[in-house]
């Protein structure tokens, strides 16, 4: 999915490592105690650090785009297809595959049973990847730079258009909710939020495709113009006026990410935007990259790292360390909670959960393994 680094392009390299460490951090919040407050995802309207960072997500693998798809140079128009598609269905599948994991689950008998493919969810965060990356390579690379601009103001645009006249803005009564519920299913939805409601759902796909443009393009001004003063003041004056816009765009439409609003997309590039062109001016203008190679483990293998995350919370999950208590509830209640009582020990799972990924990542780059597809 992505290139391999390389220090020409440490920033970006930084910039998807943090995305995906953080990603792990608020991912993996531990039981028993509340999560700090900038740990959780704005219950509706709103937005807080933690909503920055699957839109983030998505914005380096645009960035990592704008680098990978030279290789599409001398490629026939069937092998480019090809590359895309099948890039984004590994990526769907990979992250349909996750929710299905571990295959089965405790029987009312005692035992085990196969989980039943008619209540996995189909649609999560892998799959919203694999489809944005698919619409979005085949656009960047098939059409005219300035129709991808314009169709990506359709995309945000004619969303708006349709959550304005489909519904509402609340949970219950949005027009994504009732796309999905139509076309999907309640039992193939997200149940986090005490009813059936995808965050990653069909229609609120559509605006988080520019998350990628944006970050392609982004990419590709890096790529071209370098790490200078004037590059770092253009992604800076870019982000801002993106931030401004969706300021002012939240009165009408506001910002939220489980409905993936068009401001919201706006709001989420312009940051990931200041933040590229601030890690541009410290590592590659300033020359301070000893704090660097913590970060670039997560982002020389972001996949592997993700997913090996995911798959640790899911066993611990469903393993039972007591009656009636998972792993994950023992490992909680029984240390972490008892070193830091509260916020700080939920936080301390966390971080426990981050640095054991880490580590594999670190293994794996030291022994110059790296997990593409």
């Amino acid at each position: 999915m992505t290139p391999q680094p390389s220090s020409r392009n440490l920033a970006l390299d930084v910039l998807r490592g943090m995305t995906v460490c953080f990603m792990i951090i608020v991912n993996s919040p531990g039981s028993g105690a509340t999560p700090f407050a900038p740990l959780e995802h704005a219950a509706w309207h709103g937005f807080t650090p933690t909503d920055l960072v699957f839109p983030s997500f998505l914005f380096v693998v645009g960035n990592a785009m704008a680098f990978a798809m030279r290789k599409f140079s001398g490629l026939s128009n069937g092998q480019v297809v090809w590359k895309i598609l099948k890039r984004s269905a590994i990526i769907f599948l990979l992250g349909y595959l996750l929710y299905w994991f571990p295959f089965f689950r405790p029987s009312e008998s005692g035992g085990w049973e196969l989980s039943p493919i008619s209540h996995t969810r189909i649609l999560g965060v892998l799959q919203r990847i694999g489809i944005c990356y698919g619409i979005a390579a085949l656009m960047t690379w098939y059409l005219p730079k300035r129709m991808v601009w314009i169709l990506s103001a359709v995309f945000l645009l004619g969303y708006w258009a349709m959550l304005y006249l489909g519904g509402d803005y609340s949970l219950q009564g949005n027009a994504a909710l009732k796309l999905d519920l139509k076309i999907l299913g309640a039992n193939h939805l997200y149940h986090g939020e005490g009813i059936a409601f995808d965050p990653e759902g069909l229609l609120s796909t559509i605006p988080s495709v520019v998350n990628v443009i944006i970050g392609y393009y982004v990419g590709v001004f890096v790529r071209d113009k370098g790490n200078s003063y004037e590059a770092v003041a253009r992604l800076m004056i870019a982000g801002a006026c993106m931030v401004a816009i969706a300021y002012f765009w939240n009165y009408l439409f506001p910002i939220n990410k489980k409905l993936w609003t068009s401001p919201f997309v706006l709001y989420t590039c312009g940051l990931s935007s200041m933040i590229l062109g601030s890690l541009i001016y410290m590592i590659d203008i300033g020359g301070k990259k000893s704090w660097t190679s913590f970060f670039e483990v997560f982002g020389k293998n972001p996949l592997f790292i993700y997913l090996l995350s995911e798959l640790m919370l899911i066993l611990f999950w469903t393993f039972q360390a007591g009656k009636d208590q998972s792993v994950y509830q023992w490992l909680n209640a029984n240390i972490f909670q008892r070193i830091a009582p509260g916020s700080f020990g939920s936080l301390l799972f966390a971080l426990s959960v981050m640095l054991t990924c880490w580590l594999a990542g670190w293994f794996m780059d030291r022994r110059k393994i790296y997990v593409r597809v």
